[in-house]
């Protein structure tokens, strides 16, 4: 087989794919296994396969695999893995195990299996992925469902995304849920596009006590009937914890700083939905009966990020205020549909203040978020609000650029040989500063410290060397996260005839090749807005000269706005840039004014300024 007439000019496809997912048991696990053929030479790639995990979702384990050349003979995978942590935009990051497949060549095809062991109760976001970044000429899909001694559990397998033709999903008699599929389309991906699993082929699995209801409505009503009685149950009587409240707050506070002192006190206990998970006999060991109030909580000082979040509801209402439990979906990884009846994917739940004619949204239990603001995946979406008299659909906030911010300010100096070098301080805020300090919550000074310096040289379109030179504080939510940095720069300025030019943008390498493509299928989706500016000052060298400035460039678009200024003040280049995304999801047909936007802003990075250094001349041809 040299090509796939479905597909012409793959590199390589998918022969056959299986994907057996077990719920049964204590702990959850998926087997996946994979039969590529090696089309072209630049399908040899996928002999170097990566597996992606969340460290809180599970782990990879058994990982096999062999390469069956031309002719007919194996080569066996020596079963070297490694594991490496994946840092993208945004100081995105995630686990992957990676391996590399033998003697892999044109014409090759390669083979490998490996096991997703979950954690406890991630049974519950069970689903199978059917699209693929390659083209898949067959795939089988099996599920063997949850069940229990003590409930009737319900499973309902929801396809979304299939393509017209294909099978539904279908239980045998042995309980076993299957799916075959043939010749599923490549999957393509683009840049700021929203979550890969909402758009691919994919059928999801939900579980529920609930029997099935063909009404909307009455099927949501009940459900926020049996939400509300379980956190009402749950948050006792407000006066029960009274006395908590009056060793947390002054008599004479103003209302907004009795809540966030609450909030505070809240936030300073342990939260048991961010530690390393223990071990099976650590468990053991440290087994204790879940708490059943709020109260309880209080007491025992700890608690998961949900209890948490009702215990602040609790002391809310007990400080005098009217406050309301909110259950909402999770926008990380799929956009929820109230329509079909998923109770399942209300997974977090926030808490809803009345003051003042305004809503206040809190979720404390989210580690490291400031008050009167959510986790980002919390945030533009629809939640059931349990209100006095029923619940009912309500939006949480669209944070806006200002609430997730990130500063730059440095004092640099240019030698005569080029480089540049100098003091850095970087300034984390809002949103931006909780999703640096949820990621690196586990970690110690070791791992934070070149976590915090590759993102600096991530942003540098040239080699850098970036050394942080204080101690951030990663743990107060509402302090900004501030890390400070020697930074050089080898070779920033380049000789140009007989002056030396240099680049305007020094931290554009983000920008660089966003929206590169003239055509867009997908809409452009960002986690959040936000904002970064810039202020640098760069002092040239002595008797050196500024012969032109770039002239800038200013717009203050509705969806992107940004800024470049360049000033010279007697031998100091100050340099200003901001950039701000003020919005979220914007549909593929708008696609043309924020590609023009950003293709201008490279060209604005770009320009260069020019030196013209006199008797010396800078060393970097």
């Amino acid at each position: 087989m040299a090509s796939e007439p479905a597909t012409p000019g793959a590199p390589a496809i998918i022969l056959y794919r299986e994907v057996y997912c077990d719920d049964t048991g204590k702990t959850a696990h998926e087997d996946d296994y994979f039969r590529i053929k090696i089309l072209t030479d630049a399908g040899r790639k996928y002999a170097d396969v990566e597996i992606p995990y969340f460290r809180d979702e599970g782990d990879v384990s058994g990982i096999h695999g062999r390469t069956i050349k031309p002719d007919g003979s194996i080569v066996d995978f020596d079963g070297k893995v490694f594991s490496k942590t994946v840092v993208k935009a945004k100081g995105v990051k995630y686990l992957a195990k990676t391996f590399t497949l033998p003697a892999v060549q044109t014409g090759c095809i390669v083979e490998y299996f490996y096991t997703t062991d979950f954690v406890e109760n991630y049974v519950f976001d069970s689903r199978w992925i059917v699209s693929h970044e390659l083209f898949t000429k067959v795939a089988d899909f099996s599920l063997k469902p949850y069940t229990s001694d003590f409930q009737q559990w319900h499973v309902d397998g929801i396809s979304r995304n299939m393509p017209p033709g294909q099978r539904q999903a279908k239980e045998g008699l042995d309980r076993v849920i299957r799916l075959h599929v043939s010749n599923i389309s490549a999957f393509p991906t683009e840049d700021f596009m929203p979550p890969e699993n909402e758009l691919k082929a994919r059928v999801d699995f939900t579980y529920s006590t609930d029997l099935p209801d063909d009404n909307v409505a009455r099927y949501w009503s009940k459900v926020g009937k049996r939400l509300d009685g379980r956190l009402e149950s749950f948050v006792g009587k407000p006066k029960a914890l009274q006395k908590a409240v009056e060793e947390t707050v002054g008599q004479n506070d103003a209302p907004e700083v009795k809540l966030q002192k609450l909030y505070a006190r809240v936030q300073q206990m342990r939260n048991t939905s961010y530690e390393v998970r223990k071990t099976e006999e650590e468990e053991k060991r440290d087994k204790e009966k879940a708490a059943t109030s709020a109260e309880e909580i209080w007491k025992r000082g700890y608690g998961n990020g949900r209890d948490l979040t009702w215990l602040y509801l609790a002391l809310v209402r007990a400080a005098g205020f009217e406050a309301y439990g909110m259950w909402v979906p999770d926008r990380e990884k799929y956009f929820f549909d109230p329509n079909l009846m998923q109770s399942g994917r209300l997974d977090a739940n926030l808490v809803v203040i009345k003051l003042n004619g305004k809503d206040i949204y809190c979720d404390p239990g989210s580690a490291f978020t400031p008050f009167g603001l959510l986790p980002w995946p919390e945030t533009g979406v629809q939640g059931l609000e349990l209100t006095k008299k029923e619940a009912v659909w309500a939006p949480t906030l669209e944070p806006s650029s200002d609430q997730a911010q990130t500063e730059r300010k440095a004092s640099l100096s240019l030698t005569d040989t080029g480089d540049l070098e100098g003091k850095l301080t970087v300034t984390y805020a809002g949103l931006e500063a909780a999703n640096l300090r949820r990621e690196e919550r586990n970690a110690d000074e070791t791992e934070r410290r070149p976590y915090l310096e590759e993102l600096v040289k991530g942003y540098i379109p040239v080699s850098s060397e970036a050394k942080l030179t204080n101690a951030p504080e990663w743990k107060n939510s509402a302090l900004p996260l501030i890390a400070e940095f020697n930074l050089r720069v080898p070779g920033w300025a380049s000789a140009a005839g007989r002056h030396v030019a240099v680049p305007a943008g020094l931290f554009s390498a983000h920008e660089k090749h966003i929206f590169d493509h003239t055509a867009r299928s997908y809409p452009i989706y960002f986690d959040y807005p936000y904002s970064v500016t810039e202020d640098i000052n760069i002092q040239i060298p002595s008797g050196w000269q500024v012969s032109s400035l770039p002239k800038g460039w200013q717009n203050a678009g509705r969806v992107v706005a940004y800024n470049l200024a360049a000033q010279n003040n007697n031998g100091i280049l100050r340099l200003s840039r901001s950039l701000a995304v003020q919005f979220i999801i914007l549909p593929a047909q708008y696609y043309g004014a924020p590609r023009s936007f950003y293709q201008e802003i490279k060209t604005t990075d770009d320009q260069q300024i020019i030196l013209d250094p006199g008797a010396a001349r800078a060393g970097n041809p």
